[in-house]
């Protein structure tokens, strides 16, 4: 009888080999669109996860289609075809002008069971459109304007902090990206939260370490995860979270307490949480204006959690980023120093909204630097109905994913001359005046760009003024060149941290 078994399931195994390789791994072929021969069962994607992050990855295929010069390439994630777009003038058409045929990006979530999973960077259709046009008005530069303040604080806090290391310390020898996702802890917890997360003097705070835990010590591997997205309905039938159930019961814990307490004391702080409980209370975000729609506790949560968890990481791993190429750069950091100081010196020193403003080499810096380490290597979207491609017989069926290679787009010599070198000077006015737009695109395009992005450059910009003009930062043994990106971090972070000396100036 085992004989039997193992012979029935050898047989089906043999079927189930042959199946993918002449049926579904022919899914681009019987299209007659060029693609990259997969290996079964990994496809395109073997080492994913396991030896190298997705951005390398994505590259390689990238430079390969880029020699057949064609607009579009297949790939394979398992079993699974997901179509590749090079052509700026079809991304273009498909994030903006046909955007209704692509509005989802196929992010895992769960409403029911993982609720802090619901937020608006997930979340799709109607629900989708009705958060959105709700929560716009919340980051305008008005709206944001507001926050600076509490920004300024944190920025004061962090700039003495680095001080004090540098001048007790041992050794002035710092892990920046350690130090950098405090402050955009501390800044964070005070504009969302209204909370002192007091990182500098707790590094080991809750706020830090259940967010450490979200982006760290993620509960599923690569693997699982792509399941969970590609099977989303059987994934949320079987309850599957995208969270760990100890950091979702901190963030909700914390902004059920902040929300009894500020509705309890009439508490105004002028921040992101004072907008959402205006409309979850009054569905408006002026007393007396435009009715907006009301938001539900769930809703406030999910927002909180993803301003949270998008603008700690994203914001320090590219702030990181910055100065790693300024202490390789010098010509490049004394420049930036020179536009802080003599911005500062306009305001009579003062880090205003105006004076953050008009640091136009601190800000082209902040560019080249999300161009050569984008945080998100890839946009992805998804087709909501038939879509047949521009200019060609493809029919894309819904339900199809497509994948913008961000990472080596923005790598393209053809795009950007020597990728490899960090120069600012690329996005002076003058340049970006002659590239196209959709070339470079760390925020996303269309109705679905990160709607936090003002937010992220303003304390991007105040973080790295307040220390260029207090401290010159220089490469040191310690100092990993290249650095080498973590393999298993969405974002695109430092496997190993990013060590500079740092000297008081």
């Amino acid at each position: 009888m085992l004989a039997v078994i193992g012979t029935v399931f050898l047989a089906l195994l043999a079927l189930c080999y042959v199946w993918v390789r002449e049926r579904r791994y022919r899914f681009w072929a019987d299209r007659y669109v060029a693609y990259i021969e997969p290996q079964f069962p990994y496809g395109n994607f073997k080492t994913l996860g396991k030896v190298e992050h997705i951005a390398p990855i994505t590259q390689r295929h990238y430079e390969h289609f880029k020699r057949l010069g064609v607009p579009y390439g297949g790939v394979f994630m398992l079993t699974t075809p997901l179509l590749y777009i090079f052509d700026t003038e079809l991304i273009k058409t498909l994030l903006v002008k046909d955007f209704q045929y692509f509005p989802n990006r196929g992010v895992y979530f769960n409403e029911r069971d993982d609720p802090l999973s619901a937020h608006m960077f997930a979340i799709e259709g109607q629900k989708w459109r009705t958060l959105r046009t709700k929560l716009s008005p919340t980051f305008t530069s008005g709206r944001i304007r507001t926050t600076l303040p509490l920004v300024i604080e944190v920025c004061r806090r962090f700039r003495d902090h680095v001080r004090a290391a540098v001048v007790d310390g041992e050794s002035n020898v710092v892990e920046v990206h350690d130090l950098l996702s405090r402050y955009t802890i501390d800044v964070i917890g005070a504009c969302a939260f209204g909370i002192e997360c007091n990182s500098f003097r707790d590094p080991d705070n809750e706020f830090r370490r259940y967010g450490k835990i979200a982006f760290d010590k993620l509960p599923h591997s690569p693997l699982v995860v792509y399941l969970m997205k590609a099977f989303r309905g059987y994934a949320n039938r079987l309850g599957m979270k995208q969270l760990h159930d100890d950091v979702s019961r901190f963030f909700l814990g914390v902004v059920r307490d902040t929300v009894e307490l500020r509705e309890r004391e009439k508490i105004v702080r002028n921040d992101f949480m004072d907008l959402l409980l205006k409309l979850k209370n009054t569905g408006r975000l002026e007393d007396g204006g435009e009715q907006i729609g009301h938001i539900t506790f769930e809703e406030i949560a999910a927002q909180a959690f993803i301003f949270f968890t998008a603008g700690y990481d994203t914001s320090s791993t590219a702030m990181t980023y910055t100065l790693y190429e300024l202490a390789l750069n010098q010509a490049a950091q004394e420049k930036a120093r020179a536009c802080v100081r003599e911005t500062l010196h306009k305001y009579d020193g003062q880090l205003t909204y105006e004076a953050l403003s008009n640091m136009p080499y601190l800000e082209q810096c902040i560019d080249e630097t999300l161009r050569k380490h984008p945080p998100v290597a890839i946009l992805e979207r998804n087709a909501d109905k038939d879509y047949r491609v521009p200019n060609s017989g493809l029919v894309l069926r819904r339900g199809q994913k497509v994948m913008i290679p961000i990472y080596a787009m923005h790598h393209d010599p053809d795009h950007f001359p020597e990728p490899d070198e960090y120069r600012p000077e690329r996005f002076s006015p003058e340049e970006v005046a002659k590239r196209d737009p959709h070339c470079y695109l760390p925020f996303g395009e269309g109705p679905r760009i990160c709607i936090g992005m003002r937010f992220g450059s303003l304390q991007a910009k105040a973080g790295l003024a307040s220390l260029l003009d207090t401290f010159r930062f220089s490469v040191c043994p310690q100092t990993q060149i290249p650095v080498q990106y973590s393999r298993t971090n969405f974002i695109l972070g430092p496997a190993n941290g990013v060590h500079l000396r740092v000297e008081l100036l």
